[in-house]
């Protein structure tokens, strides 16, 4: 059994492993072999130890394992299609993908959003992401695209977005609490 709940500054070493974890196993093949070997779990775990003390909301998805993936989501850092808030990040173990939990995940982080009165998400993702289609299937919009450097080696990344929050909470089977 699998439940969700707000991340904690006692999960940032967890959150961490899931992190690295899974860009090892999404990314192999779309960044370069050498950025992956050198992604570090302590340092991300301070990282995350920042931004779990900070203003943005983490959604962890937990079983009797641990932790298996994680929503990082707050105010949008640039602008797409006038969207206020942003799906920083969503990762799952490979081990917990294709179970429903990323779909968990989102409507629990999109429910956050909205009672904290955000509008509107958009997410970015590498477009040779198949990972994409998630967002896809839960009625994302593509917006736009650009060229982003991971590791020295450049790659395009779209952006999605909901234009409407409630929605995708309530397609999601979610009644968000204000």
């Amino acid at each position: 059994m699998i439940s969700i709940r707000p991340g904690t500054v006692r999960d940032a070493a967890a959150i961490a492993h899931v992190h690295v974890e899974s860009w090892r196993t999404t990314y192999t093949g779309l960044v370069p072999d050498a950025y992956l070997a050198g992604l570090d779990e302590s340092l991300r775990a301070k990282l995350w130890s920042e931004w779990l003390n900070g203003e943005t909301t983490v959604m962890v998805a937990e079983g009797s394992e641990g932790i298996v993936g994680f929503a990082h989501a707050g105010r949008i850092r640039e602008s797409v299609k006038m969207c206020d808030a942003e799906l920083y990040s969503i990762y799952l173990l490979s081990a917990a993908q294709r179970k429903g939990i990323g779909s968990e995940l989102l409507k629990s982080v999109g429910a956050s959003l909205l009672r904290q009165e955000f509008k509107s998400m958009a997410v970015w993702v590498l477009e040779r992401n198949s990972s994409r289609r998630f967002y896809e299937r839960a009625g994302a919009k593509l917006a736009i695209s650009k060229v982003i450097e991971i590791g020295g080696a450049k790659s395009m990344e779209v952006a999605y977005y909901w234009p409407e929050l409630e929605s995708l909470v309530h397609s999601l089977g979610a009644t968000p609490s204000r």
